[in-house]
């Protein structure tokens, strides 16, 4: 596994809901802050007030293992009642450290909502840790992508509690 080829994961949840009331939380760029061991708070940027192609928002992250930081994030597709996906910005000219999206779909019963993260391909703070071990860096993705898997499991469990009544 290699950063240049953009390693992706995801998380899957069934949730007995309409798609709008998924939509509604899903847009709410604070709600993973609730369920997240990392993302502490968002806030829209540029007088930004809601989800559109173009937006931007600030994350705030603490991690054990990384510390403290914060990210710039893009709206870059936005698809009412089923995708909404954002690029964290990276170093101008670059391509994306990350992306990130959510993903409704109708079932027979509620829907399925998914959560997935790419990170790459473009340069991120991983990539000083590669270049600094650059023999263990599938092992270094691993990690990453097993803390972001975690992470959106969290996120789409409270998100089924919240709408399936059981509150958070």
């Amino acid at each position: 596994m290699l950063l240049r080829d953009a390693p992706t994961t995801e998380a899957t949840i069934r949730i007995d809901a309409a798609p709008a009331a998924v939509w509604d939380l899903i847009t709410d760029i604070n709600l993973p802050a609730r369920f997240s061991p990392e993302l502490q708070s968002a806030e829209w940027l540029d007088g930004a007030t809601e989800v559109a192609v173009g937006a931007r928002f600030q994350g705030n992250n603490q991690n054990p293992h990384i510390g403290e930081w914060s990210t710039t994030s893009r709206i870059v597709e936005v698809e009412p009642l089923r995708r909404l996906v954002w690029q964290i910005e990276g170093e101008p000219g670059a391509e994306a450290p990350a992306t990130w999206a959510f993903e409704i779909d109708e079932a027979s019963s509620g829907v399925i909502l998914r959560q997935w993260a790419r990170i790459g391909p473009g340069p991120s703070g991983l990539s000083m840790a590669i270049a600094t071990m650059p023999g263990k860096e599938g092992r270094i993705l691993e990690r990453r992508l097993g803390e972001h898997r975690a992470a959106m499991e969290l996120n789409l469990e409270g998100i089924r509690e919240i709408l399936e009544g059981s509150g958070a």
